[in-house]
């Protein structure tokens, strides 16, 4: 789908059903429901709607000349991504913090160079990548932990065990 100008359009929309029903995921990540860039929350609406009809058995998909079984993720979870959004649910990802700075630095084209001649972009400022930080500290001060990753929900995920809670 074409940065900028994807629509959640009816061959979009079969295009992810069909992956959601191949990969068949408990649960999905997808973009922030509203952020700097558009595409963020097209993405978004477009993913939590394919999510959901992928599980009505009424909307045909194939994949490799098979029809595909309907099938329906229990949990959509929208990244906070640019603009502050109160999350709804926040996970502990200190263990994780460092492979997840390893795995952004693998983008460090889109980030601060200074040698760079391109025009200044949110991303490519010297600050950037602390301000990730911060993001990730705030949000682990709600659960007592040193960093956070932050999600919305638009229908509240189930617990088994309401002592697995932090």
């Amino acid at each position: 789908m074409a940065d900028g100008f994807f629509r959640s359009d009816k061959e979009s929309l079969l295009a992810v059903v069909s992956s959601v029903r191949r990969h068949r995921p408990r649960v999905v990540f997808t973009n922030a429901v509203r952020d700097r860039h558009p595409d963020h929350g097209r993405g978004a609406a477009l993913v939590a709607e394919a999510c959901f009809l992928s599980g009505l058995r009424k909307v045909i998909t194939r994949h490799d000349g098979r029809e595909q079984e309907a099938w329906r993720p229990t949990t959509v979870l929208h990244a906070i991504q640019d603009r502050y959004i109160d999350p709804d649910l926040v996970v502990d990802i200190t263990p994780y913090w460092e492979k997840k700075m390893e795995a952004l630095r693998c983008f460090r084209s889109q980030f601060h160079d200074p040698a760079s001649t391109e025009p200044m972009s949110a991303i490519a400022r010297e600050d950037f990548l602390p301000y990730l930080e911060g993001r990730a500290r705030e949000m682990g001060r709600l659960i007592m932990t040193t960093y956070g990753e932050g999600f919305t929900v638009a229908r509240p995920p189930g617990v088994r065990d309401v002592m697995d809670l932090v």
